[in-house]
């Protein structure tokens, strides 16, 4: 009865009192979006708008954030719409989390005091403003997570709750490649707490999960968009090989060596094979795709051969390059293990021409034209000291906050005496446990929503036991 008696409060509350919070958030993030317009972008920014304008269309990244990028282009001539969008939609999901764990029963000033300073730092601004599908990902996570929180005031799930969580989490499996397995890991965190509409939520996450795979491989392909090649949907498989090579290449017959040399010379598996990151493998122009494509059969045949041979490498390799997921610290000493944070390119012409993203009409849209050059100043030197070595435990690895947000929900749920708390940090787990599982290097945007929720959730530790009504 106090939790609901909470969530009563915070409903009574004039709107203008969310409707600041969420206005104050936006005028941060509108600055950002100003001293870096059009947006931040990275290599990948430039290829998701390069195949869509010269073609042909993959869906190897997110096609819904493809076609968002695309019809800004097309329709404005332009990508500032898309970015200023980020900065709204993440304004208005960190708004709706910070007022769903007040009515958890989360203390009003520290937690409106949390959510109206998070846009300050530059993991949050500038990251708002980067032309990244995780961006909108992100923005989906929090919401989930904000979702949770309110069936937790109501100790119930509702069918309003279960609609909105099932249009979010459709959502947030369309952005990210590996969106499915989020969900499902989510899911089925939400299906050990919750205690009622189990097959409901099931259902909804089952759909959720099964959207993307469908879209990809039977409904996009009679529309001119092809599925991710083989090297892009297994490279972390690749990356898994060329480590083994390294430390043990006595594992290796001749037939095997022979497979590899058909797809890039040896000496590059063997330089390849830092188990931080595939990109020293992969990118690099002596190795092949089109013939790991070819021969994609063949080196996931050798990949299981060396999983049920010698399982303790593939999984040592796999949770050094999910280090990002459960390390707080990174490895400043290893070949790949530093954190990749945000590319302050100036242009796309570091990016694109023979063997890397193909040139197309309009590229430069990538390019750095401020609307206020003493806002740039300003958020620049503020991003600068940010990236310093010394911050990055705090500021861009997600690992230390998907740990305090177990430890809040978890003190929290004690506190309240309700399981469902500890529902707030499924999605935290959906997205730690989906980047240790599969990832491909140390890149901070991975772990960018356990960021934010860790943060927005410390609040909830000023929860106090509530009265009962007499």
């Amino acid at each position: 009865m106090g939790s609901d008696l909470a969530a009563t409060t915070v409903g009574r509350r004039r709107p203008w009192d969310a409707l600041v919070t969420f206005l104050s958030v936006q005028t941060v993030l509108g600055c950002w979006w100003a001293a870096f317009y059009p947006g931040l972008f990275s290599r990948d920014s430039v290829l998701y708008l390069s195949h869509t304008v010269a073609g042909p269309w993959v869906s190897d990244h997110s096609v819904l954030y493809d076609a968002l990028l695309w019809l800004s282009f097309t329709g404005t001539g332009d990508l500032g719409a898309v970015s200023f969008a980020q900065t709204t939609a993440m304004a208005a999901a960190l708004t709706y989390l910070a007022w769903s764990i007040r009515a958890l029963g989360a203390p009003r000033l520290p937690t409106t005091a949390v959510v109206v300073l998070m846009p300050l730092a530059p993991p949050v601004g500038a990251f708002s403003v980067t032309l990244w599908k995780d961006v909108p990902f992100t923005i989906c996570a929090i919401a989930i997570a904000g979702v949770c929180a309110r069936m937790a005031a109501r100790r119930a799930v509702t069918v309003p709750a279960l609609a909105g969580l099932g249009a979010l989490l459709t959502v947030l499996g369309l952005f990210r490649a590996n969106g499915f397995l989020v969900v499902a890991i989510t899911v089925a965190a939400l299906l050990v707490i919750v205690t009622t509409m189990r097959v409901r939520l099931l259902l909804v996450g089952a759909f959720a999960a099964a959207l993307p795979l469908v879209l990809t491989n039977l409904v996009l392909p009679p529309f001119g968009i092809t599925p991710p090649s083989s090297t892009y949907v297994y490279h972390t498989a690749f990356g898994d090989i060329a480590v083994a090579f390294r430390d043990r290449p006595e594992l290796f017959g001749e037939r095997d060596r022979a497979l590899m040399t058909s797809v890039a010379p040896l000496s590059r598996w063997r330089e390849g094979g830092t188990c931080y990151t595939v990109n020293p493998l992969i990118w690099r122009g002596d190795f092949s795709w089109r013939q790991a494509d070819a021969h994609a059969a063949e080196l996931l045949g050798l990949w299981r051969r060396l999983l049920v041979s010698e399982p303790s490498t593939i999984v040592g390799t796999r949770l050094c390059r999910g280090a990002i997921a459960w390390r707080p610290v990174q490895d400043e000493g290893a070949t790949g293990g530093m954190t990749y944070r945000l590319s302050r390119q100036p242009t796309a012409d570091g990016y694109v021409g023979p063997e890397k993203v193909p040139d197309f009409s309009g590229r430069w849209v990538f390019s750095s034209r401020p609307l206020s050059q003493a806002l740039n100043q300003v958020a620049d030197s503020w991003l600068t000291a940010a990236l310093a070595p010394a911050y990055d435990w705090v500021l861009w690895r997600g690992a230390l906050w998907s740990y305090v947000s177990y430890l809040v929900v978890g003190v929290a749920a004690w506190v309240l005496r309700n399981r469902y708390v500890v529902g707030v940090a499924a999605v935290v787990a959906g997205v730690q446990l989906a980047v240790l599982v599969n990832i491909s290097a140390q890149d901070f945007r991975y772990m960018a929503a356990p960021i934010f929720i860790g943060v927005l959730l410390v609040p909830l530790l000023g929860v106090v036991k509530p009265r009962r009504a007499s």
